[in-house]
């Protein structure tokens, strides 16, 4: 081997290592858009929690229809970076495809389901219906009216899956409380759709309740406007929404999307790949939210409640139905 065939060869060896040091991690939203307040924000925020920390530097898309979904994963793939973070349900069976093509990337999905885990990827799943449970009795105990609402964005497995968390944590506050419940549509607009949010608000404000939930995107900031508007209290979900109407969001009920971005990001090409994490009550992946905007709205009745249950719900000896189970809520008809 001559000198410069030696030099060469160490120049391509010291360009893949730099390159391989240098991967960024990607980000995929849902559809809904990155600042929706709610679930994409919170994946952005974790994000950017990372990127602030580290100095580094990641990529981004915002789809604008569903055919980008395979188009993004592929294009970041190929641009190498490591890991893909996916957001939403609806990618994970197009990122079961392109996770095969791209053995040497990883890949994470947040809220997806796949029957076989490709060895490249990590699923994360969230204990929604236990949160939803807590601030369901929130939502029962505020009422005045004796009728609380649940508004949904599209209508899947996963929304209803929050509805009947929320309506067991209501009724075990309550036995008689009444309990309204909307989805916003069949199709992923119904994500960013606040205009229908207030219509389903206004209707559901006509039949008696006086506090609304809104697990429904960008769809939910109709939601919250509408009941400070008419008065009414309503509960955010996904990130921490109660100082969007301070006084007025009874809290909200968080799903920590951003700590699961941050610790994929955080892992880098160390991420445990081939299975699914699940996060609940426990690993604080759901909870409730707690602040300056919303303490004097929340009794110290409502606290000890909360803090009883959870701790019930942790330990085993609560236990609240999943709509998974058999696709069906015990107490509440969708």
């Amino acid at each position: 081997m001559t000198l410069m065939q030696k030099f060469l060869g160490a120049a391509a060896t010291l360009a893949l290592t730099a390159g391989a040091a240098l991967a960024e991690p990607a980000l995929i939203y849902d559809l809904g858009g990155k600042f929706d307040k709610s679930f994409n924000e919170a994946a952005y925020n974790g994000a950017k929690k990372w990127a602030d920390e580290t100095g580094a530097t990641y990529r981004d898309i915002e789809l604008q229809s569903e055919a980008q979904r395979e188009q993004a994963l592929r294009r970041f793939a190929e641009a190498g970076a490591n890991p893909v973070v996916t957001t939403g349900f609806a990618i994970a069976s197009s990122l079961e495809e392109v996770a095969k093509d791209y053995p040497d990337t990883k890949f994470v999905n947040i809220d997806g389901w796949m029957a076989e885990v490709p060895p490249n990827v990590q699923l994360i799943a969230f204990q929604e219906h236990q949160g939803s449970y807590l601030v369901g009795m929130m939502a029962a105990m505020a009422s005045k009216s004796g009728t609380v609402g649940f508004i949904g964005g599209m209508d899947v497995p996963l929304i209803r899956h929050f509805g009947c968390g929320f309506a067991q944590g209501a009724k075990a506050a309550n036995a008689d409380i009444k309990i309204v419940a909307n989805m916003t549509g069949t199709t992923p607009t119904a994500w960013n759709d606040p205009v229908k949010g207030s219509e389903l608000a206004k209707a559901q404000i006509s039949q008696g309740a006086d506090v609304i939930y809104a697990a429904a995107g960008g769809t939910g900031v109709g939601v919250l406007q509408t009941a400070a508007d008419e008065g009414i209290l309503s509960i955010g979900v996904d990130s921490n929404q109660n100082h969007l109407h301070p006084g007025k969001v009874l809290t909200s009920m968080l799903k920590r999307v951003d700590v699961a971005v941050y610790n994929a990001m955080k892992a880098g090409a160390d991420l445990e790949t081939g299975g699914t994490t699940v996060l609940g009550l426990a690993d604080d992946g759901v909870g409730v939210a707690m602040d300056e905007n919303n303490a004097a709205l929340v009794t110290d009745e409502m606290k000890a409640a909360v803090d009883d249950a959870r701790a019930k719900i942790i330990s085993g000896d609560l236990n609240v139905v999943s709509y998974y189970t058999d696709d069906s809520c015990p107490v509440l008809d969708f």
